[in-house]
């Protein structure tokens, strides 16, 4: 299984982004994860929608090739990242490659919760008209005081945490499973 990983952090030293390769690494013997590039998209621009640039052609090259998409969401002023949001919009415009893609979320974050509000407006935005991305219910990963459960490597070490997302990644995998004999 191929799956396209969407992170909605940025900068070098993202949690998300360590998370991300932390599942990457971890779970390499169930699927092959690839870490797109969302800092080189242009703002959405309708003015060129229909001849965007190669960057734009890449990104959506990339996620259409893949089996499904990981979402790995920070959570910025209660919802999510300006640029996941951007990169959303040129997903849902035109060839529209999410439709009918599956989709699963992870977030983490420094506060308590994980991102739990930018996961909710994220699993609204997905299943809208736009996108039509299947999402496997009672699945969601909110990984809190997440600078406390990393290591200088970037990996987890919070053992119930490690525990737990083993537990959403096989529910994941067993799901597309299910919906590749279908």
């Amino acid at each position: 299984m191929k799956v396209a990983a969407i992170v909605g952090s940025i900068r070098k030293d993202s949690y998300n982004l360590k998370l991300a390769r932390y599942i990457q690494n971890r779970y390499q013997h169930l699927f092959q994860l690839d870490l797109l590039n969302i800092r080189d998209l242009p703002f959405y621009d309708q003015d060129i929608e229909t001849t965007p640039p190669q960057p734009v052609i890449d990104f959506k090259a990339q996620v259409a090739a893949a089996d499904a998409v990981l979402w790995v969401t920070p959570e910025y002023n209660s919802t999510i990242p300006g640029v996941m949001a951007n990169a959303i919009d040129w997903l849902s415009r035109v060839d529209r490659v999410m439709i009918g893609k599956p989709s699963w979320i992870v977030g983490s974050s420094m506060g308590l919760l994980g991102s739990v509000k930018a996961q909710g407006h994220l699993r609204d935005i997905l299943f809208s008209s736009g996108i039509s991305s299947p999402l496997l219910p009672g699945n969601e990963a909110y990984i809190g005081l997440v600078h406390e459960k990393l290591n200088e490597q970037g990996e987890l070490t919070d053992e119930p945490t490690m525990k737990y997302l083993d537990l959403v990644v096989d529910n994941f995998v067993k799901w597309m499973k299910e919906k590749s004999r279908h």
